[in-house]
């Protein structure tokens, strides 16, 4: 295997980062802390609170009579083993201290995408703050931290990994490979996805353009970032982004 030659320090940490053995296990720690909170608050609440892509993908394994627990356990570790396997020559040069300036990165783009999205939406519809009254649930701050790490790991797994590596891959048919065409309109279509998806189910918002405004701008900065930098600094950015979101 051809060893692969870095021109500096940032630029090693950038690309082993954006790769997926790094994402992997930097967005591991956000399912098992999601699935641990979703289990501890089971039996004191009488409202069960999912992400919504964590919820479809349940109830699509409950359909074919599937544990859907069990079966997401098992397809971790069936995804971790075959990631480890494949990215076994990476396991060498592994630095647990890149996890560290992972989460440091993620936090500022986080505190970035805020003002970003807040700036334009306020430039764009001058006089209309993000409005949006919520769920007719109401959810206690636990619930609600257990949503943003929800959202940062499965909206990150549906809206970016899987939508935006799609809409790619079709795009690139028509536009070719690798052109600025092909990922624009993946970035767009797929942020316009990720924001009507918001007002849908009994928990969904209602309908304001502020709203839908901030929330496609949100998405595309994401998938900006996710084609940048990868799952695992998107995943911490999405979910530290809801955490601040929540407590401050």
């Amino acid at each position: 295997m051809k060893q692969k030659v870095y021109t500096s320090p940032t630029h090693r940490y950038h690309a082993l980062t954006k790769g997926i053995l790094y994402s992997f296990l930097a967005a591991l720690p956000l399912f098992i802390i999601y699935e641990v909170l979703i289990l501890l608050m089971a039996p004191a609440t009488e409202v069960v609170v999912r992400i919504s892509v964590d919820l479809w993908f349940k109830q699509l394994l409950q359909l074919i009579g599937l544990e859907a627990l069990n079966i997401s356990l098992l397809l971790i570790l069936i995804v971790g083993i075959f990631i480890l396997i494949h990215k076994r020559g990476e396991l060498n040069e592994l630095r647990l201290g890149y996890f560290g300036v992972m989460l440091v990165e993620a936090t500022l783009w986080a505190i970035l995408v805020s003002l970003i999205s807040s700036s334009l939406t306020n430039w764009i519809l001058p006089g209309m703050a993000e409005q949006s009254s919520g769920s007719a649930v109401q959810l206690s701050y636990i619930q609600k931290l257990t949503l943003s790490l929800g959202a940062g790991l499965y909206e990150e797994l549906f809206f970016r990994v899987l939508l935006v590596s799609l809409f790619i891959w079709i795009f690139s048919k028509f536009f070719g490979t690798k052109s600025w065409a092909s990922y624009t309109s993946a970035v767009l279509l797929s942020a316009i996805l990720f924001s009507a998806v918001h007002y849908t189910g009994n928990m969904g918002d209602p309908f304001t353009m502020s709203s839908f405004l901030f929330r496609f701008q949100f998405g595309v900065i994401l998938n900006g970032i996710y084609v940048g930098r990868g799952f695992g600094v998107t995943a911490w950015t999405h979910a530290l982004y809801d955490m601040i979101v929540i407590t401050f």
